[in-house]
């Protein structure tokens, strides 16, 4: 009997590293010299002879550790990736790890944010009394401000001198021939240096139309520091005897002014004294006359309303009549005095202007 073979020893293979496995070859068949072909060859490549042991286990090499590598850079064991951390700030925390690195624990941050509201109650309470304060004390801030400034804009304007008047800066303009200037300015200069916005224009224009010969008036602000002042003066259009002197009247029958004699073209009027009825008649056809017609008037008579005659500075005499239709009686006037017979005649009687007389 043939003595038994002894057990066959068990041979572990070597681990093999982590490498990355070739391709295989294009032409799709592996060669023939590569592969074994015999027991022997194969015992060979797992190591020893078949029926021999090798003396000592073979070591497992060890793995390899993937070096540090710039971040994105392709490594045995892996690519190394950046991983940062941020804050809810903006600021860094953590920078970059690769695979196989030992694991370290990420440091934790806390961002604080304030709390909008209070959570409790009582909290809340607090701060709705706070905020009622804190918009009572801007709301009486602000009115405050108001105030100060409603007053100072008061001051500036009712008070200061900034827009005093200055009797230097007020004119006077329309008073003719018979206003005194003189006392118009006298009624300004009662007001020198007081604000214009108080100045009271409609009592400073009452004591000018007390003035003698002023027969209307404005007074406007002249801003910043000045006066304008407006006149329509009361012109004479008729001379009243008045004893040894002549009263000088307005077409209101105003008395603007006594004289020693007549003024040259102005008309000398003969009235009844104290008939205010006739002597406003022969004012009136005074005052609608043109300058023409005024200046050619020498004197003007008159018993009644409606008897009023006026003799001309070449002798003529007009029976006018009454004060009615006088624009239709001038035009007639006109008309007779071009003609022929007009001009040879001494009497034009216009009172019926339909049927006008010469004589």
């Amino acid at each position: 009997m043939s003595p038994s073979r002894p057990p066959r020893p068990v041979v572990h293979a070597p681990a093999r590293p982590a490498t990355p496995r070739p391709k295989p070859p294009t032409s799709g068949a592996t060669p023939a010299a590569t592969r074994p072909t015999s027991a022997a060859e194969r015992d060979e490549a797992r190591g020893g002879t078949r029926g021999e042991a090798p003396a000592t286990a073979p070591v497992a090499p060890a793995r390899p550790v993937a070096a540090s590598a710039p971040a994105g850079t392709a490594t045995a064991t892996g690519t190394v990736r950046n991983v940062s951390t941020y804050s809810a700030s903006g600021r860094r925390l953590s920078g970059s790890s690769a695979p196989g690195a030992p694991a370290t624990s990420a440091p934790r941050f806390s961002v604080k944010i304030p709390e909008v509201v209070s959570r409790t109650s009582t909290a809340r309470f607090a701060e709705r009394a706070r905020a009622r304060r804190r918009l009572a004390r801007r709301q009486l801030a602000m009115i405050a401000g108001g105030v100060v400034g409603v007053l100072a804009i008061a001051w500036l304007l009712f008070f200061s001198p900034v827009l005093a008047l200055d009797t230097d800066q007020v004119t006077v303009s329309g008073a003719g021939s018979v206003v005194a200037v003189d006392q118009v300015l006298a009624v300004v200069d009662q007001r020198a240096d007081v604000p214009l916005p108080r100045l009271d224009t409609i009592t400073m224009r009452d004591e000018i139309l007390d003035v003698p010969g002023v027969r209307g008036a404005r007074v406007m602000r002249d801003w910043p520091h000045g006066v304008s002042v407006t006149l329509v003066a009361r012109e004479p259009v008729a001379a009243v005897p008045d004893g040894s002197r002549f009263a000088l009247l307005d077409m209101d029958g105003v008395q603007v002014g006594r004289v020693d004699s007549a003024p040259k073209g102005l008309p000398v009027v003969d009235v009844p004294v104290g008939d205010k009825r006739t002597l406003d008649a022969v004012l009136s056809v005074l005052e609608q006359l043109p300058d023409k017609v005024l200046a050619d008037v020498k004197s003007v008579s008159a018993r009644t309303q409606d008897t009023v005659t006026m003799n001309l500075r070449d002798g003529v005499r007009v029976d006018w009549g009454s004060a009615t239709r006088t624009p239709l009686k001038i035009a007639v006037l006109d008309a007779l005095r071009a003609s022929k017979a007009g001009k040879d005649a001494k009497v034009i009687d216009v009172s019926a202007p339909e049927l006008p007389v010469t004589r």
